[in-house]
């Protein structure tokens, strides 16, 4: 594997991965929770395969965070593509209203068959999975009315599967946040970098920093500019926009040399937290 090629997939996304196939009998839905500034690169591509049988629901969260204009058009490519898919605010609770509907449309034959029995106010049970850090556990908290999951700006937190009871009629299994066993799709796994999808331990952070700014710079320079108060010229490099909002900032040491390490960590932060503002890393194929 190339030294700068992206893989994490720690013991307890493998451990998921079993707990998904053991626990999919018990289930009538599958939640799958992707980020909406990265819909296809934080969706599973082996989810289909575990799952197939199950109806699915595709649930993108981090609204606040995406693009609007962007998210528009990802809500068009997703019904062309006949898939359900909600896209929520889990902080503020919007479009959570959505979700009911959905999985209404979604489980109206079960539903119509319970009620036949006289257990109309039998509840669904979904097991609800994701990539780690799209926003799983806020929203379920979100759902639940209060805090049943432990929610942190960081991948790996949830680690053992619980019930959860919410306010929609979903009884829903909680399950650690999971990638794939490879990450073939280099453009893909630098995304997941870039959102804290994956460990920024095993992540050289400088590297995506300045991933970032030539992203930035390609599809939002103004936010840029704005943000750092720096002017872009054209033509300019990756580094040396880096370099520039370093020096801005006052990320500077001893000998006028810039700090990179407090750079790259506040540019990232700065980005993931919605501080740049609301931007979404890929638009849909077609």
């Amino acid at each position: 594997m190339p030294s700068d090629q992206i893989q994490w997939y720690p013991g307890h996304m493998a451990r998921t991965r079993r707990m998904l196939k053991e626990m999919l009998p018990l289930t009538d839905l599958v939640i799958e929770v992707s980020d909406a500034r990265i819909p296809l690169s934080s969706s599973n591509p082996d989810l289909k395969k575990l799952t197939e049988g199950k109806k699915r629901l595709k649930i993108l969260t981090k609204t606040d965070l995406a693009d609007p204009e962007s998210t528009a058009r990802w809500r068009k490519y997703f019904v062309c593509q006949g898939e359900q898919a909600v896209f929520v605010d889990a902080n503020s609770g919007k479009g959570t209203g959505e979700i009911k509907t959905a999985v209404g449309q979604l489980m109206s034959e079960k539903i119509e068959k319970y009620q036949s029995k006289g257990m109309g106010g039998r509840r669904i049970k979904a097991i609800i999975v994701g990539i780690p850090n799209a926003g799983k556990s806020s929203l379920i908290n979100r759902l639940a009315g209060g805090k049943r999951a432990k929610v942190e700006d960081r991948p790996g937190v949830t680690r053992e599967k619980q019930w959860i009871t919410t306010s929609v009629g979903l009884d829903l299994l909680d399950t650690p946040g999971m990638l794939w066993p490879k990450l073939e799709d280099q453009t893909a796994a630098e995304n997941l970098a870039l959102t804290g999808a994956i460990r920024d331990e095993i992540l050289d952070a400088e590297r995506f920093a300045v991933l970032l700014c030539g992203r930035l710079y390609a599809k939002y320079p103004s936010l840029l500019e704005a943000r750092y108060n720096i002017q872009l010229a054209e033509g300019m490099t990756d580094r040396e926009i880096f370099e520039a909002a370093g020096r801005k900032r006052g990320c500077i040491l001893p000998g006028n040399e810039l700090d990179a390490e407090r750079t790259s960590v506040m540019l990232l932060d700065e980005f993931r937290g919605g501080k740049i503002g609301r931007i979404t890393l890929e638009e849909p194929p077609c």
